[in-house]
């Protein structure tokens, strides 16, 4: 034997539950129609006074208990959901009958009470069971009349009960097609949000998971969100919504390139450095104690008016990549130097010392031509042979402060006379009595480095190169070197600092890497940052900075 099905297999947990909510609503509705045909019925007021109408009264009562027997019933046992509504439809039709009997049939108006237990079939039911249902209703009321007619000998209203019965078919065919077409639009729409439910947790492990920072973030700066990527780049302890950017001073450089992009956006990425910060006030909770270097691309959300503007902010830590670069770049470079004094530099004096004993003999413009390109290219050699060994000697620490005002002016007039510049090419910013941790023989090697740099591309006006000191968010100590030169390019950054790279062809590629390893070995930071000095109108522009982050704070005294 087949067991019935008592609810379609194919409907959704929700769907199910919008059934027996609905169930339970139609219940509710049979005890409120049972209160009022009481008291309609069961009572009945005369000149005489007010008496119960015993019949009424118990068919009220009846019902009323058997209603809420049924809400207790379904509220318990949420099972078998075909076979309860079968059974209270059953009790409506049985217990309107009775007092469509005993009211006077067809005259006393009780049929419309028909349209409630079928419109509850109509809506919970499938339509066979409604239009069965509707089927009994109709077949008692032309009963009833016929009945009156041939047995009782009266003349009831026959065209009526037709009537009531024709409009119980229509009025069930109608209401189960639309109940029918709503709860197939609730199944697709459970479907579609649980398909969206798996794709927000799909994009939650993706997001949660991916290299890349991603922030969300407003119009006016507010972080809405971001991914555990973004939190471990910036240094965040915790969720990081609901703080602006420009109000937390370790955020700046980001804040300042996530507004110059609102101002002008552009698809280039802008890069940034984010100092070491401590920040414990306000809705910001982090610190970072090592700078981080950042590469920064935006991207509108298209919001179509239906909210405030949305950007997300794309992170990349390009020092991690940097750094590993470095890394292979050094393993293969350590086999070289244990052998590179006698595989290459004797070898290299003995040609030099050639070279000079030819040039004594020969003095004809071709020789000499030729000579001098030897001696070039040994001097070149020879040179990368010292950055070479310079990389495995130890850096002995002067533990001395130093200040950076009298080194500066040194260092500038030295600067100066050797390239046989005017004065006013190089400007030093006013250091005051700020003092710094840093062997005065490294600094000076990693200043003469970067300025030889910036002298090949500085335009020698005035004030085309300059140095100047400045306070990070941490209150630490930056050195800037800057010229007016076109600047370095974001592919080329990506590079910079990596050994045996350069754009030069009379260079090595060991320069900048070994600047970055002296301020290295006094605890500071060599690095090339795109600065945002001051909002301009127009496309958005970064100036680009050679920066030296010293380790000690800035003494007292200091005008920076």
């Amino acid at each position: 034997m087949l067991r019935p099905k008592l609810l379609p297999p194919a409907l959704s947990r929700q769907a199910r539950a919008t059934l027996w909510r609905s169930l339970q609503t139609f219940t509710i509705t049979r005890i409120v129609i049972a209160l009022v045909l009481l008291l309609y019925l069961g009572v009945n007021i005369t000149e005489g006074g007010v008496r119960a109408d015993t019949y009424h009264a118990g068919t009220c009562l009846f019902y009323l208990a058997a209603a809420l027997v049924f809400a207790a019933l379904g509220t318990r046992w949420k099972r078998r959901f075909l076979a309860q509504l079968a059974c209270q439809v059953a009790l409506d039709l049985a217990v309107i009958s009775l007092l469509y009997l005993a009211a006077g049939g067809m005259r006393s108006g009780l049929a419309i009470l028909y349209l409630f237990p079928l419109a509850g079939a109509a809506i919970l039911a499938p339509l066979t069971l409604a239009l069965f249902s509707s089927a009994l209703a109709t077949l008692f009321l032309l009963a009833e009349s016929t009945w009156q007619v041939f047995m009782l000998d009266r003349q009831p209203p026959l065209m009526q009960a037709g009537l009531y019965g024709a409009a119980f078919f229509a009025g069930v065919l109608l209401v189960n097609r639309l109940a029918a077409r709503l709860i197939k639009q609730e199944e697709l729409a459970a479907q579609r949000g649980t398909d969206l439910r798996i794709q927000q947790l799909i994009n939650g492990i993706v997001i949660a998971d991916v290299g890349d920072g991603i922030l969300v973030v407003g119009d006016d700066g507010v972080v809405f969100t971001g991914n555990p990527a973004a939190r471990r780049m910036l240094g965040f302890d915790g969720e990081v919504a609901g703080f602006r950017l420009g109000e937390a001073p370790g955020m700046e450089p980001v804040a300042q390139a996530f507004g110059a992009w609102l101002r002008a956006p552009v698809e280039e990425a802008a890069f940034v450095t984010v100092k070491p910060y401590h920040e414990s006030a306000g809705l910001l909770r982090g610190r970072r104690d090592e700078p981080v270097h950042l590469k920064l691309r935006f991207a509108r959300v298209d919001t179509a008016g239906v909210g405030d503007g949305r950007s997300v902010v794309f992170m990349q830590d390009v020092s991690a990549i940097e750094n590993q670069a470095q890394q292979l770049k050094l393993a293969s470079m350590g086999r070289l130097t244990a052998s590179i004094a006698h595989e290459v530099r004797n070898p290299l004096s003995a040609i030099g010392h050639a070279t000079a004993l030819l040039a004594e003999d020969l003095h004809g413009p071709a020789e000499v031509r030729l000579l001098k390109i030897i001696g070039d290219n040994v001097t070149r050699v020879n040179r990368m042979v010292e950055d070479i060994l310079q990389l495995s000697r130890k850096v002995q620490l002067n533990g001395e402060p130093l200040l950076l005002a009298a080194f500066l002016a040194e260092l500038k007039l030295e600067f100066c006379e050797t390239h046989g510049l005017a004065g006013d090419i190089v400007h030093i910013g006013d250091a005051g009595a700020s003092a710094v941790r840093f062997d005065p023989l490294h600094l000076h090697e990693v200043l003469l480095n970067l300025l030889g740099n910036a002298i090949r591309y500085a335009s020698r006006e005035p004030a085309s190169i300059r140095i100047f000191p400045a306070r990070d968010a941490a209150g630490r100590i930056e050195l800037h070197v800057q010229d007016d030169g076109p600047g370095i390019t974001p592919e080329v950054r990506a590079h910079l600092f990596e050994p045996f790279y350069t754009t030069s062809s009379k260079g090595t590629g060991l320069g900048l890497y070994l600047a970055r390893e002296l301020c290295l070995n006094n605890d500071a930071k060599l690095d090339y940052e795109y600065r945002f000095d001051a909002p301009t109108p127009g496309p958005r522009k970064a100036s680009g900075r050679f920066v030296i982050s010293f380790a000690q704070p800035a003494q007292d005294g200091c005008p920076i």
